[in-house]
């Protein structure tokens, strides 16, 4: 691959358009795969939260506020995603607001899943695990260096 500069230029660079490029170009990447399945970013997140939760669910509300940190997605994008997921048939909600995937969910979220791992492979291809790490670790010290948040509890 060549590079943009030499390494010298490189240590000059602005991270700000090189995160926002990376962030563009990679999100875009795994949103076309979703978007093969009919998913966007925030339903997907929903489906993926509620694997392993057939039997007790996962709350709504619950729900809505830990995935609604993602991106810029917010709490009332969360909501919007799981009526989407009801009206599509894809989760349940019983009369405890505990939401799980029906079979036809499951389903769909089995064929988006290697789907999106073939995105990842992507994404990934040429970079090791140990390059990937470094990079992310290199990326939460920016963050945290000025009072950002590096991570989504």
């Amino acid at each position: 691959m060549d590079y943009s500069h030499d390494d010298a230029g490189l240590a000059r660079q602005p991270i700000g358009y090189w995160s926002w490029a990376a962030h563009e170009a990679t999100v875009t990447h795994i949103r076309a795969a979703l978007a093969e399945h009919g998913l966007t970013q925030p339903p997907w997140w929903v489906i993926n939260q509620l694997i392993g939760a057939e039997e007790d669910g996962r709350g709504r509300a619950e729900l809505a506020a830990f995935l609604g940190g993602y991106l810029d997605t917010g709490a009332d994008g969360i909501e919007a995603a799981v009526g989407e997921l009801l009206d599509r048939g894809l989760i349940t909600q019983d009369d405890g607001a505990r939401l799980r995937l029906t079979p036809e969910g499951r389903a769909l979220r089995d064929r988006a899943f290697t789907r999106v791992m073939r995105a990842r492979e992507e994404i990934h291809e040429g970079v090791t695990d140990e390059e990937f790490v470094a990079a992310l670790k290199v990326l939460q010290r920016m963050i945290h260096n000025v009072g950002g948040k590096a991570w989504h509890e």
